[in-house]
């Protein structure tokens, strides 16, 4: 083997030996493959990138105090590059902590509680309210006729005959009779509230099959739940948010909406006009000769 021969060898083992240290820290790295490049996983925005709007800091034990927040924009808080682009700016609001669980005693007389405050939220669409029993408060969300000093009943029991709930009442769907408007709904019993939270929406109490109570929610579709979850009885508040123009562009950048620019270009571009190659020449010669008009001749023949 001559020189030149070992100088290589011994060149590529040190390559070899330079890259297994290189690729050994990224072992536990998670990697997937999608045609044919590697790259880290990287977590998908969430419904209409709510996952990357803000993270609030939560404290070890439920409060009332407005918690502290950081606002994303948009971006991923570990590498910081943008994913949600409709995502920016914005009035910074402090988060407000909601209770999603309404628990009441499962016999016996229910939980009243009492509205002490009604606020509006900026975290959020719908209303809020601060509502309290003795020496507890927590937030929930308010209803669309709620006002302060209602009282509003908590309870688990789900009794032979189905109840008439006001509205602020918190049921299981199967103590609830047949039609009522609900919102707040338990997606499994004991989960909290997790259909039905946007301002102005509510789910209908459809029917009841044996151990199972099927409800419509506001896209029209139905799902069969038990009849042991939980849920609030009423349309929720701020009811014209739908219906209600944001009216200047100065608005839709308060409520952290970032506008999306350069995409129109008039001579390039996706949503541009194209420069194309000129059709080719059409050659336009001489009339083309009407066709004769028959005539029709009749014979009679005495």
């Amino acid at each position: 083997m001559s020189w030149f021969q070992k100088l290589s060898v011994r060149s590529l083992q040190n390559v070899v030996c330079g890259l297994n240290q290189f690729l050994k820290p990224l072992e536990n790295v998670p990697v997937r493959c999608k045609s044919k490049v590697s790259h880290l996983e990287v977590p998908k925005p969430g419904v209409k990138g709510k996952s990357y709007r803000r993270i609030v800091h939560y404290e070890e034990k439920y409060t009332v105090k407005p918690l502290r927040v950081t606002n994303l924009g948009g971006r991923d808080p570990v590498t910081g590059r943008l994913v949600a682009k409709g995502i920016g700016g914005g009035i910074k609001h402090k988060y407000h902590w909601i209770d999603w669980k309404r628990i009441g005693p499962s016999s016996g007389p229910p939980l009243v509680e009492r509205v002490l405050q009604i606020l509006v939220d900026g975290c959020r669409t719908a209303h809020i309210a601060l509502v309290g029993s003795g020496d507890n408060l927590r937030y929930i969300l308010a209803t669309e006729n709620m006002k302060e000093g209602d009282l509003i009943k908590t309870s688990s029991e789900i009794p032979r005959i189905a109840v008439r709930a006001n509205e602020g009442d918190a049921y299981p769907l199967g103590a609830l009779q047949v039609g009522t408007q609900v919102h707040c709904v338990e997606k499994y019993p004991g989960l909290g509230g997790f259909f039905v939270h946007a301002a102005g929406t509510y789910a209908t109490v459809l029917r009841k099959t044996g151990d199972r109570v099927i409800i419509q929610l506001p896209s029209k579709r139905e799902v069969s739940l038990a009849q042991e979850c939980m849920a609030t009885v009423g349309r929720l508040s701020n009811v014209m948010h739908g219906k209600t123009p944001i009216g200047s562009a100065t608005r839709n950048r308060e409520l952290g909406n970032r506008p999306r620019s350069g995409l129109w270009q008039r001579k390039d571009g996706r949503h541009g006009r194209k420069i194309r190659r000129l059709p080719p020449v059409r050659v336009i010669g001489e009339a083309a000769p009407k066709p004769p008009t028959p005539i029709r001749l009749t014979l009679n023949i005495a």
